[in-house]
């Protein structure tokens, strides 16, 4: 018997079937009107079904993409076989009709997103183009971009060797037994596969960059999903997504579920392509998703926490940093203690914040009941992390009230984190930040400290209960705020128009109190490319005299025991950094109030990042991928990229 389960489904399919026909029948009705030889002038009336309608147009023509494709590789697979016989076989007609169809199908597409950006600007996410940043700092601004336009062509520059030394290990891998069945044998050994069990952070591969100066290992996301056959599940998240480009990447059998956001800020789930469920949290601004991928391998899950988007332009034109890391499966569950706090507990409860559960519980009950994971909460006691050095810091959208609740959130879970590994500024040494990132947020100097704090592994505590007017009279923190310049983008190697995932405001940067001094070039080591990657280093330096920040007091007098407390019960670090989708804003980080017997976060973004312990000043060279030291902006000579006020970016009419 069919469980209602499965009725449920069919239902859905039937629905879906009946706004297909309905779509087509309306396609071929624009169609024919846009053949007249003369048009009226076009009057759009928008009203609740538009979306349904691109919606239905969107999954009649990706069936039917779906469909020629699969006929192309048969086409293909019969060919191969007829090799050896007495006479090549003539093209089949399906394979005649691939490029022809591809070509109508990008036409097709094309047109529909212009369509849907006519009727409802507010939802269009034109593939393979730049859309609004992962801020919402700048949300109103961004909003309102011009789409960039950059080539859609997959081709890149002559691929060289990987001869780097790498920590990782190439390994033998086999398909997964459950899906045998219903897959082609993989290969008994995986040539060239990599496995990173210590964790593994790369910049991506670039097309502009200089070769010179690109001689180490990077990640491509095709080799971060190599073999995607053995791929068994996936929960996938980002900020921006093309579905297009990354469906074509995995395997189409593999279940995924999609993080994305709503435009209206709803928590909901809705299958959008066969084996896949999109989910969205509750967003109360309705932008917001971080950037992570969970992919679950015969034998190990693989991590991976990037700052790129899933758009091919991300992982092709600008530069981007990865973290991966593959865990390795228990050979029998064990229970996992309810009051710790490490890497997985965080794992599991940014992946509850995000609406994965339910999403979770409806490929399950309906056409995956045998997926490796089964609860999230068995991320915990099915999978070995134990050789995980990094730390996970995420950002949950919302309020959080309590201690208990504070520190596992935002800048005060780095602040926890810290503490952890052994990472807070001994009390003999000044902390320096520097911050990558790709948007400008709302700084004002209470911000900066109290972000500062948690960054020197300090509790709020100690400040939390003083007068706001002493937080506001504070000088500003020692943070280099890292933003390109209007003459770095313009010398770059897209120019201008490659400015599209960069932003700042003017208003913000002519604020009366806004910390112009903090802001310093960024620019990469690897040539005339622009950097969306979102770091924070951190690095120790001697005290070269007394800065006053939020914990000292005006007799303070344990410098020395602490700092030889730390000397001696701590290994000495050279600094650290974070990595992740979190730009240097309050949106991203969050904003601390109340008291310090019970302090409030208020969060705006889902974000998620690794904190990774520095050990020397080799290390700290390899991880960042700007210059450095990098040069304080000339007042009155240099001014910050503000995307507004270039002709590449202008408002559509």
């Amino acid at each position: 018997m069919r469980s209602s389960g499965g009725r449920h489904a069919v239902a859905q399919f039937d629905r879906t079937a009946d706004r297909v026909v309905r779509a087509i029948e309306l396609s071929k009705q624009e169609f024919e009107a846009n053949q007249a030889p003369s048009r009226a002038t076009e009057v759009i009336a928008v009203d609740a079904n538009d979306v349904d309608v691109e919606e239905a147009r969107f999954k009649a023509d990706m069936l039917r993409a779906i469909k020629e494709s699969e006929q192309l590789e048969a086409a293909k697979a019969a060919s191969l076989s007829n090799v050896q016989g007495p006479a090549p076989s003539a093209p089949t007609p399906a394979a005649q009709a691939g490029p022809s169809f591809l070509s109508e199908r990008a036409q097709m597409e094309k047109e529909r997103l212009e369509r849907l950006k006519r009727r409802r600007p507010d939802l269009h996410q034109q593939a393979n183009t730049v859309v609004i940043d992962d801020d919402s700092d700048n949300e109103e601004q961004n909003r309102g971009a011009k789409r960039q336009h950059i080539s859609s062509s997959s081709s890149s520059g002559t691929r060289r060797a990987n001869t780097y030394a790498s920590t990782s290990s190439s390994t033998a891998a086999t398909a997964s037994s459950s899906r045998s069945a219903s897959r082609p044998a993989a290969a008994a050994t995986r040539q060239g596969q990599e496995i990173f069990w210590d964790g593994e952070l790369r910049q991506t591969a670039n097309k502009y960059v200089i070769p010179a100066q690109d001689n180490r290992p990077l990640f491509r996301l095709s080799e971060i999903l190599t073999p995607k056959e053995d791929i068994e599940f996936a929960i996938i998240s980002a900020y921006c997504w093309d579905y297009k480009f990354v469906y074509q990447l995995m395997d189409r059998r593999t279940p995924v579920i999609a993080v994305d956001h709503s435009p209206t800020g709803e928590a909901s789930i809705k299958a959008i392509l066969p084996n896949w469920i999109r989910t969205t949290p509750f967003l109360r601004g309705g932008f917001g998703c971080m950037h992570m991928k969970l992919f679950f391998r015969t034998g190990r899950l693989r991590i991976v926490v990037s700052t790129a988007n899933l758009v091919e332009y991300d992982w092709r034109d600008i530069e981007n940093t990865v973290w991966v890391q593959d865990v390795p499966k228990r050979p029998s569950p064990e229970p996992a203690d309810p009051k710790v706090e490490d890497f997985a507990s965080a794992l599991v409860r940014m992946l509850h914040g995000v609406n994965v559960a339910p999403a979770l519980v409806n490929h399950l009950k309906n056409e995956h009941p045998n997926l490796p994971l089964q609860r999230l909460e068995e991320l915990r006691t099915h999978w070995d992390f134990s050789r995980v050095k990094a730390r996970l810091i995420p950002s949950i959208a919302g309020k959080h009230e309590g201690w208990p609740k504070v520190i596992l959130t935002g800048h005060t879970c780095l602040m926890k984190s810290l503490k952890d590994i052994g990472a807070e500024t001994p009390k003999d040494k000044d902390l320096v930040l520097e911050c990558q990132g790709s948007s400008v947020g709302a700084y004002t100097t209470a911000w900066l400290n109290e972000f500062y704090c948690s960054a020197r592994g300090e509790s709020a505590q100690t400040w939390l209960d003083g007068p706001k007017s002493r937080r506001a009279k504070l000088p500003l923190p020692p943070i280099k705020i890292l933003f390109p310049t209007a003459q770095y983008v313009r010398d770059s190697v897209l120019g201008e128009v490659g400015g599209g995932t960069m932003f700042c405001r003017r208003k913000q940067w002519e604020g009366k109190n806004f910390p112009r001094e903090l802001f310093h070039q960024t620019r990469s080591k690897r040539g005339r490319v622009l950097m969306h990657s979102k770091m924070v280093l951190g690095t120790f330096r001697d005290k070269r005299r007394k800065q006053q920040t939020l914990t000292d007091s005006e007799d303070e007098a344990e410098d020395g025991r602490n700092a030889d407390s730390c000397s001696r019960d701590r290994q000495q670090l050279a600094g650290w950094v974070y990595v992740g989708s979190h730009n240097f804003t309050p949106s991203a980080w969050g904003t601390l109030t109340g008291s310090a017997f019970n302090p409030t976060l208020n969060i705006t973004n889902y974000e998620l990042g690794v904190l990774i312990p520095l050990h020397s000043q080799q290390e700290i060279d390899s991880v960042t991928c700007w210059e450095r030291p990098p040069q304080k902006y000339v007042i009155g000579r240099d001014e910050p990229w503000i995307q507004s006020e270039s002709p590449a970016f202008v408002e559509d009419v």
